[in-house]
């Protein structure tokens, strides 16, 4: 079992598989540190078997280790106003912290 589970991270839900990597909101750690997170769900590639946690699945640990830290590519954040010559231009850059998911364990 236990080959899909969604996580929690940041305040946002992923949906994770066993050598997945993906960006998530930034965790003060290292490259190379391991970090777990409680699992909500975790099924099977099938879906036959699967457990619904309450709020999270009792016994249930997603292992993951960081592999960089970075910030993301910039968002443009753009104020007009028409007729009133009023014009904005913000940039911003996301921080983000990129896991690989190691070991999805029931």
């Amino acid at each position: 079992m236990a080959n899909i589970a969604v996580i929690i991270a940041g305040g946002k839900q992923y949906i994770v598989r066993e050598g997945q990597e993906l960006k998530i909101e930034k965790l003060d750690l290292e490259p190379g540190a391991t970090v777990s997170f409680d699992a909500l769900l975790i099924s099977d590639e099938e879906g036959t078997q699967t457990q619904v946690g309450t709020p999270t699945v009792s016994g249930a640990k997603i292992s993951a280790s960081v592999i960089d830290n970075g910030r993301a590519k910039k968002v443009s954040v753009i104020k007009y106003k028409p007729k009133s010559r009023y014009r904005r231009n913000v940039g911003h850059r996301q921080p983000f912290t990129q896991i690989r998911i190691e070991k999805i364990s029931a």
